[in-house]
């Protein structure tokens, strides 16, 4: 939704000599019907015959990435990049053998995925780290960040907070729209939300009198909150360019401006420098008002996408003039924002950063290089949309880091560093994905974020005389909150705090043992390594229970058609079963079936989302006991 249109790579792949034949046919109809543990005992017949060929050594390692077998899977990819593979092949290769901790092999992997998808930004990511990742990571943190309450599950990005205490942002919320072609959410609507004192953000409606049937937004907001420039499509103004061969017509990203008359938003017009050859979105108007910076793909630039900006004298508006080397690339740069200050931030994918797009600030009035942000802000996915409201000391960004682009908010922090590592109170192991949560004494929040592979958190915060840190993670109770005394000669160390979680074993009661959720990756039913931490305690109780026969069942929400729901819920209870078959327990004891959305916990139409989360369960009935 960031960029209203997709360029595809396709990548030719040669050196796969070997292909599904009448030996593999059992194997294959196996692994078709996410059979993999079977699966893989066919195909490892085969691999261990007269009939191993390239073809059997990758379904055999793919049958055991998808139950999360890494040391089988990493065995077994080792033999299938002998010979040249898919891109995808050395990528899933290069997690299996970070998840054996064979970081210098995964490396290697990673190289040969980035030359054949280079334009992945999994690859951008992996290639640019061996020469400034470390130094990127090592840099001061700038900004506290947290989800900000306003974001949905439908897209949500460039929130801007004005001088009045409104928020205004773009989100594809509003259902009633039609879908768009582009990822099959309604169309975008700009919409204004109320920041209130302890800087949640309510009250979220259309601003209906500027959107319409097209994509709108995101906005700016001139300084006296009387003026507004925002994006909508070239299609208001019956302006497009038609594709016979397609029988198609494709609009534009156009610029308006509109004039506040009371509480309503009106007379909205097109810049004269809109065009139906080129997008011209993303703008960001200056504290005077007389220059407007915005994002566009017009003649004249370095390439992609860049940044431009326009000098305004009331209705007329001159020349627009690219910003130049020192912010723009070949690749994109968009999404500019101007502070009062005259701090400029933008996104870029062709600077040195984490992956995707990254924010970027540069003081105009010095003129100097680019400066990368920095984590938590940016990640290996697109961070985007930086908005900063300078008299509030606050920030706004957007990520779809989760997998969907939500809004975050960001405050300055005051050079104090608080660190938080958490174990397994049982196994002293670092807990990787904890949430951990840090609070002022008031028990407002100052950041959350999750542990790495090493159970660790840091984060900059404001200065403060105390802080509480607490830690929760699916599968354990929560911690107990721990607080920090901070006197005022230990700004700037380091403040570390451990924190122990103590693991939820299943509750087993007549009919079903009760375990916590089993999470999927979305759209997909490969076993993850949180799942499979949840589902051995299942194997625990049923080494325990020798007689036990388990029949699981997979449910899904009712968002999707019931077919999707039905065939995703399957393929996950029969990944469930066999990773169990995979860790020891006999095929007559466990079963699985999805359900899809047909067995609903709670009714409701339309639900709201704890309901849906209620709804998207899975269950361990007991047979036998």
């Amino acid at each position: 939704m960031r960029n209203l249109y997709v360029t595809l790579s396709f990548v030719m792949v040669s050196g796969i000599l070997s292909a599904q034949n009448q030996y593999t046919k059992t194997a294959d109809k196996l692994f078709d019907r996410y059979e993999y543990v079977d699966a893989a005992k066919e195909y490892l017949k085969l691999a261990e015959g007269s009939k191993a060929d390239n073809y059997v050594y990758k379904q055999l390692a793919d049958s055991y990435y998808n139950v999360f077998n890494t040391k089988e899977a990493v065995k077994w990819y080792a033999k299938v990049v002998e010979q040249k593979q898919d891109a995808e092949t050395y990528y899933k290769y290069a997690q299996m053998l970070k998840a054996e901790g064979n970081f210098k092999e995964a490396d290697k992997q990673m190289q040969q995925f980035a030359q054949l998808a280079p334009n992945d930004q999994r690859a951008k990511a992996f290639v640019s780290k061996p020469n400034y990742l470390p130094e990127l990571k090592g840099q001061s943190k700038l900004y506290n960040i947290a989800k900000s309450d306003v974001s949905s599950d439908k897209t949500d990005f460039g929130a801007v907070l004005t001088n009045d205490n409104n928020v205004y942002f773009a989100s594809a919320r509003n259902t009633s729209k039609r879908n768009s072609n582009f990822n099959e959410e309604p169309y975008l609507d700009i919409y204004k939300a109320t920041y209130n004192a302890n800087g949640t953000i309510s009250d979220a409606v259309a601003v209906d009198n500027l959107n319409t049937k097209w994509h709108d937004g995101p906005a700016s907001i001139t300084s006296d909150g009387n003026m507004m420039y925002y994006g909508s499509e070239s299609f208001n103004e019956k302006e497009y360019v038609k594709d016979k061969a397609k029988k198609s017509k494709f609009g534009k990203i156009y610029l308006y401006k509109a004039t506040k008359e009371g509480d309503k938003w009106s007379n909205s017009k097109p810049l004269p420098f809109n065009n139906k050859e080129y997008d011209v979105r993303n703008p960001s108007i200056s504290k005077d008002g007389k220059t407007l910076y915005f994002s566009s793909n017009m003649p004249g630039g370095f390439g992609g996408e860049d940044i431009w900006k326009v000098a305004v004298n009331g209705d007329e508006y001159g020349t627009p003039e690219n910003l130049g080397a020192k912010v723009n690339t070949e690749a994109n740069e968009s999404f500019p924002f101007i502070t009062d200050d005259n701090i400029l931030f933008f996104s870029s994918n062709g600077k040195q950063g984490f992956g995707g797009l990254d924010i970027f600030k540069m003081d105009l009035n010095k003129g100097t290089a680019a400066m990368n942000v920095g984590e938590p802000v940016n990640t290996p996915k697109d961070d985007f949309a930086f908005t900063y409201n300078a008299t509030k000391k606050v920030g706004f960004f957007s990520s779809n880091r989760d997998g969907n682009d939500d809004i975050y908010k960001a405050d300055p922090i005051c050079n104090f560093r608080a660190v938080t590592i958490v174990r397994d109170e049982i196994t002293g192991k670092e807990i990787e994905g904890a949430l951990v949560v840090l609070t002022d004494e008031k028990q407002n929040i100052l950041s959350s974020f999750t542990t790495d592979s090493s159970g660790r958190t840091e984060t900059t915060l404001k200065c403060l005389t105390a802080y509480i840190s607490y830690a929760t993670k699916s599968g354990y109770e929560n911690s107990d909150f721990y607080k920090v005394e901070i006197t005022e000669d230990e700004f700037g160390i380091d403040m570390a705090v451990g924190i122990t979680l103590k693991p939820i074993m299943p509750i087993i009661t007549e009919k079903e043992v009760i375990l916590q959720p089993i999470f999927f990756e979305f759209n997909k039913s490969n076993i993850t390594a949180e799942g499979a931490a949840e589902l051995d305690k299942l194997v625990m109780v049923m080494n325990e229970y020798p007689n036990m026969v388990i029949f699981a069942k997979s449910h899904t929400d009712s968002r999707g058609s019931d077919k999707y729901n039905m065939d995703l819920s399957d393929r996950r209870a029969k990944s469930t079963v066999q990773y169990l078959i995979s860790k020891g327990i006999a095929k007559d004891r466990i079963s699985g079936q999805g359900f899809g959305e047909s067995e609903p916990k709670v009714a409701c139409q339309p639900c709201n989302e704890e309901q849906y989360a209620q709804n998207r369960r899975s269950e361990f009935l007991i047979v036998k006991k």
